[in-house]
């Protein structure tokens, strides 16, 4: 791999990285809710779902997704239900607690809220379509395809932290801003609402 493909890869593979969906919104409510901290490190599930998509590309099984329409689609439906799920639980998400602070109960500790971003990151069919239209744009041809694979994903994954960074970042002011219970519930549905609408968007993608 040379150093032009390299300097053209990065900024846009960033632009990809810090594109607004259902993921970086996981990561502003889950700062809002639990702080900056947490937020990134439950980011963690959804690297260990991309870093997956991307071994799944390099080995050419992506073909599978493009080819199969009933596997597409069932992949595409089980996502959009999950997001319809998350978004329910934030619409009745309580508003007691102070900003950075876990509420107690179920489902609020690190482990779920990473299974919470790897089970968004997975149930998005279009996500492993992008590793195997995007990253062989950048390999080399004559040249070992895997070790480019490679640090190509590994690139990808950097920048991916960087953008769950910025958006926890984002997430902690916000959290402040909506200090008062009322503020903080208007927030929880708003985000309710737009992983709902992510939730339908998905309903709607199409192989490419």
């Amino acid at each position: 791999m040379n150093l032009e493909h390299l300097l053209l890869f990065l900024p846009a593979c960033f632009a990809l990285n810090m594109a607004p969906g259902a993921n970086n919104l996981l990561s502003i409510t889950n700062s809002t809710r639990y702080g900056f901290a947490t937020a990134c490190w439950a980011g963690v599930g959804r690297l260990l779902a991309f870093a997956g998509m991307i071994a799944i590309a390099a080995a050419g099984l992506a073909v599978v997704l493009q080819t199969s329409e009933v596997f597409f689609l069932a992949v595409k439906i089980a996502g959009a239900l999950y997001l319809f799920y998350l978004a329910i639980q934030l619409w009745r998400a309580p508003v007691e607690s102070a900003p950075g602070t876990a509420p107690t109960g179920a489902g609020r500790s690190l482990p779920a809220l990473a299974k919470q971003e790897f089970w968004v990151a997975v149930g998005n069919p279009k996500a492993i379509l992008i590793f195997t239209a995007f990253l062989p744009q950048f390999i080399e041809v004559g040249q070992p395809a895997a070790p480019q694979f490679a640090v190509l994903g590994g690139l990808f994954l950097v920048l991916e932290w960087v953008a769950i960074a910025a958006y926890a970042y984002i997430g902690s002011h916000l959290g402040r801003w909506f200090a008062a219970p009322r503020r903080r519930q208007v927030f929880n549905r708003a985000c309710g609402s737009l992983l709902g609408l992510a939730g339908l968007g998905l309903l709607t993608a199409r192989r490419a």
